[in-house]
């Protein structure tokens, strides 16, 4: 057998394959339990498969995807939003304001769901200002509050409880100072220690030395009021200092005082540690001050030869 033939023969049995899922099922032949030794008939060969009609025509070129599905006609395009310039001025992107956000759910890349945004702090209410109180309820505000004080209130201290501006409750007090006066009342509203207080009058202080006191006066004695006067002048000063002025040993008698609550504790000093000492707001109640500054100056009780008698002690 010859090439041809043989190119033949392999395109004749090409043709007349037919798939296995193609070919018809034959019924199959049972043999006879009588006869064991007879074998089944010999099946048909199968007839080839008939060509098709319309053979498939080649594959072309690939046909893209816009062609089939034309794009529908939609608004004309936007102009390009205007670009950030870059460190040299060049327009490297759009602007900040322009760039749209990105859609729910998804990340700066939108490649991913975007983390909630943390809840923001709440910011603390500001309380609103307290109404102005009108000049009526303001002074009579004053006067109550003035009626339970058992020391001098500065006008900072009234303006912070009333929530008043301070610059409105000096003028109100010296209003209610000057009423008070006017009208003769048994009692006067002074400045006393940096504060202000109510205070009875000098001409009602026998009536009211009787009522309070009821024949129990207790006064200081010669060497308490020589030690205060020496405080008072010389303040912050130690008692070493004090019993150097005076000559004489006053441990007691500073006891004494701080006791009634004319001199208190100020600290110490820095060279030495001791205790400093000093007169109190009491003292100043009790002078009817308004502070140390206003103690008389002590040139005109100092006797004439001051400079011999410290002479003398040298």
């Amino acid at each position: 057998m010859n090439s041809d033939e043989r190119r033949d023969s392999l395109a004749d049995q090409a043709a007349a394959w037919v798939p296995p899922w193609q070919r018809p099922t034959a019924p199959s032949a049972t043999p006879d339990a009588d006869d064991p030794g007879e074998s089944p008939p010999a099946s048909a060969p199968e007839p080839p498969p008939a060509e098709p009609l319309n053979p498939p025509e080649p594959p072309g070129p690939p046909v893209p995807a816009e062609s089939l599905n034309p794009p529908e006609p939609g608004p004309p395009a936007l102009p390009e939003p205007p670009r950030a310039p870059g460190p040299a001025g060049i327009a490297e992107g759009p602007a900040a304001a322009d760039v749209p956000p990105a859609p729910a759910g998804e990340g700066p890349g939108g490649s991913g769901p975007e983390k909630a945004p943390r809840a923001r702090r709440r910011a603390t209410p500001v309380p609103e200002p307290a109404p102005e109180l009108d000049d009526a309820e303001l002074r009579g505000a004053l006067e109550a509050i003035l009626l339970v004080v058992d020391e001098p209130v500065s006008e900072l201290t009234l303006a912070q409880v009333l929530e008043q501006p301070a610059e409105r409750i000096g003028p109100v007090l010296d209003e209610i100072a000057a009423g008070y006066t006017a009208a003769g009342h048994g009692f006067e509203l002074r400045r006393a220690a940096g504060g202000w207080r109510l205070y009875t009058r000098p001409e009602y202080a026998t009536y009211v030395e009787r009522f309070v006191l009821d024949g129990q006066s207790v006064r200081l004695t010669q060497a308490a009021l020589e030690t205060l006067a020496v405080i008072a002048y010389k303040q912050p000063v130690t008692r070493g200092r004090i019993s150097a002025i005076r000559g004489v040993n006053c441990d007691g008698v500073i006891r004494t005082l701080v006791s009634r609550g004319l001199v208190e504790e100020c600290g110490t000093e820095p060279d030495s540690g001791a205790f400093l000492y000093r007169t109190t707001t009491m003292f100043l109640e009790k002078l009817g001050l308004n502070s140390v500054d206003d103690l008389p100056p002590l040139a005109p009780f100092l006797p004439d030869d001051v400079e011999e008698l410290a002479d003398a002690t040298r």
